[in-house]
C-alpha cells in the first residue's frame, strides 16, 4: 500500500524529547485528507526510546500508523536511510526529535510537492526555540544549530555554493533518494565525541548531482529546542570546527576529476585567508567575543578538512 507521506523521526536517547513531537503531530491540520504515518527510527538508544513509543502506539490513531524500528549501525545518516527503507510513501518528511513542526507542517509540504514537481528536496524555516537567551551576534552562527530563516519568498538554494537546508526538518522525494545518495555514505553523522557534521548535506548534493532540484519553502516552520548546554562556549566551539571539518568532502562530490585539486587548493587559500582577516579583525577579542571565536573555528576545520578528508578515506 502506497502512502501520500511519511515523517520519519531519527532518534538517539529520545525519550525526553518525542513526547512534545508526538504530541505535535497528534494535531496536524487539514492531514485527514492525506494518507499518512510516522516511523521512529531508534539508533541505538540506552534510554526509555523504545517504551515511550510503545506507550504512544497504544493510543495512536490508526488513520495514520505510528512504526519503530531499530537501527543498530550508528549515525544519523544511517538512521535516515533505514527511514528512507521503511517508507511506504513517496513523499518523506524528517524531522529531528527536538524539532518541532507547525499544525499545518504536514500538509504544507504535501502541497508544496505537487507545485513543483522537480523539487527533489525542500525545507521551511526553523526558528530557535531557546532554554535561555542566546549571545550577543548569535545570528551570524546559528545557522551550525540548524536555525534558518530565509524571508517570506520560495527560492531555489544554491548547491554549488554549498547553500543547502539541513536534514532536521527536510522533505525529500523517495525517487530522488533511492537513485542518487550512496547507501555508504563518507559523513555518517556526529558521533562519540566527534561533531563532524555535513551528513545531510552530502546526501542533497548527491540529489542535485542528478539533477533534482533543492527548494526553500517559507511557509513550513518549526522550531528547534536549544537546551541551555548547546549555548555554552566550549560546545558551540567543537560544532562549529565540526561543520568546517566536512567542507572539503562536500566540495568534491559535484565537481569533476579534472577539477577536484582545483576545489582543494581553494579550500585551502581560500580559508587560510579568511583565518588570516578574521585574526586581524578580532585580534585580542577571541577569548571573550564566543561568536568570533566559533567563526574562527570553522574556517580552521574547513582548512583542516582536506586533510580530514584523506584521513577518512585511508580508514575506509
Amino acid at each position: 500500500m502506497f502512502l501520500d507521506f511519511t515523517v520519519v523521526i531519527p532518534t538517539y536517547n529520545g525519550a525526553s524529547r518525542l513526547p512534545k513531537l508526538l504530541d505535535r503531530l497528534l494535531v496536524q491540520n487539514n492531514s485527514d485528507r492525506l494518507s499518512w504515518e510516522v516511523i521512529i527510527v531508534d539508533n541505538n538508544s540506552t534510554d526509555d526510546t523504545a517504551k515511550v513509543v510503545r506507550n504512544y502506539q497504544a493510543n495512536w490513531p490508526q488513520a495514520y500508523p505510528l512504526r519503530y524500528y531499530l537501527e543498530k549501525e550508528q549515525g544519523s545518516a544511517y538512521a535516515r536511510l533505514r527511514g528512507v527503507k521503511e517508507a511506504k510513501a513517496e513523499l518523506i518528511g524528517f524531522l529531528d526529535d527536538d524539532n518541532l513542526p507547525d499544525p499545518d507542517w504536514v500538509a504544507t509540504a504535501y502541497s508544496f510537492s505537487k507545485e513543483h514537481p522537480k523539487a527533489g528536496a525542500w525545507s521551511g524555516q526553523t526558528h530557535g526555540d531557546f532554554e535561555i537567551p542566546p549571545p550577543e551576534n548569535f545570528r551570524r552562527i546559528q545557522a551550525f544549530l540548524a536555525i534558518r530563516e530565509y524571508g517570506p519568498k520560495p527560492k531555489l538554494f544554491a548547491p554549488e555554493n554549498l547553500s543547502l537546508p539541513t536534514a532536521a526538518a527536510l522533505v525529500v522525494r523517495k525517487q530522488a533518494w533511492n537513485e542518487s545518495v550512496p547507501t555508504r555514505p563518507t559523513l555518517r553523522g556526529r558521533l562519540g565525541g566527534s561533531m563532524l557534521g555535513g551528513e545531510d548535506y552530502e546526501a542533497l548534493l548527491y540529489m542535485h548531482k542528478v539533477g533534482w532540484e533543492i527548494w526553500y519553502n517559507p511557509e513550513m516552520h518549526t522550531y528547534h529546542q536549544i537546551p541551555r548546554s548547546r549555548l555554552e562556549r566550549n560546545y558551540l566551539l567543537s560544532l562549529s570546527r565540526g561543520c568546517g571539518l566536512a567542507t572539503c568532502h562536500l566540495r568534491l562530490i559535484n565537481a569533476k576529476n579534472w577539477q577536484k585539486p582545483i576545489a582543494i587548493a581553494k579550500t585551502l587559500l581560500g580559508n587560510l585567508r579568511r583565518m588570516a582577516l578574521h585574526l586581524i579583525k578580532y585580534r585580542g577579542e577571541l577569548k571573550n567575543d564566543a561568536i568570533a571565536a566559533c567563526e574562527m573555528e570553522f574556517f580552521i576545520g574547513s582548512f583542516l578538512s582536506p586533510f580530514y578528508l584523506l584521513k577518512i578515506n585511508i580508514q575506509k
